[in-house]
């Protein structure tokens, strides 16, 4: 406890820091509460979108398995499709929490290579490994945003441990010695005012 001199505004403003310290608390375990439940949603979609992304993914190599058994190695095939470039990342804010947006763009999947040398074997692991890419882009989302709530769960974890443990108790405690000390100036100067008035009495 700091040592402050037992005075009647130094007991209110000690009580309005106690007030405030309390107000805090409350207001960092609601937020830890809210980017909590935030946070489980999200690793409930992880687990989901990581699931569809290898059932996707034994789909894609399975079809892309028979189609170079079927046309020879289709190296040449995945030459001719274009790199894709539509990526944003745009960010929102969760209690002061910026999280990343991840999207892709909303083209649809176009024919890259002729018909006449391929088969539907290519086509298929063609339209899988697009859906795995896209699946993929949620999954880092997902993952950037749980990594990026845990830590912020854990700032606040620590602001809401220090309140709770030193500022509360430290205001309480310096709340109580300036209330003893006050009122033990009162019963002084009490005692004081009755022997003085015994005094004139006499």
């Amino acid at each position: 406890m700091a040592q402050v001199f037992p005075t009647k505004s130094n007991l209110i403003s000690t009580k309005k820091s106690l007030d405030l310290a309390k107000l805090g608390y409350d207001l960092l375990d609601r937020k830890r509460n809210i980017l909590v439940r935030e946070m489980m949603q999200l690793i409930d979609r992880a687990g989901q979108i990581q699931k569809n992304i290898d059932e996707t993914y034994s789909k894609a190599y399975l079809a892309l398995q028979r189609a170079n058994v079927t046309l020879g190695m289709c190296a040449e095939f995945a030459q001719a499709i274009p790199v894709d470039n539509s990526l944003n990342i745009d960010l929102r804010s969760v209690m002061g929490v910026e999280l990343p947006l991840v999207t892709l763009g909303d083209e649809k999947p176009g024919m890259h290579y002729g018909l006449n040398s391929t088969n539907s074997m290519l086509d298929e692991a063609y339209l899988s490994f697009i859906e795995v890419k896209r699946m993929t882009a949620q999954l880092a989302e997902i993952e950037n945003n749980v990594y990026r709530l845990a830590d912020a769960i854990k700032k606040t974890q620590k602001r809401a441990n220090a309140l709770s443990n030193i500022m509360i108790p430290q205001f309480t405690a310096t709340i109580k010695y300036i209330t003893e000390a006050l009122e033990e100036k009162e019963r002084e100067d009490f005692s004081r005012l009755k022997v003085i008035k015994n005094q004139k009495e006499k």
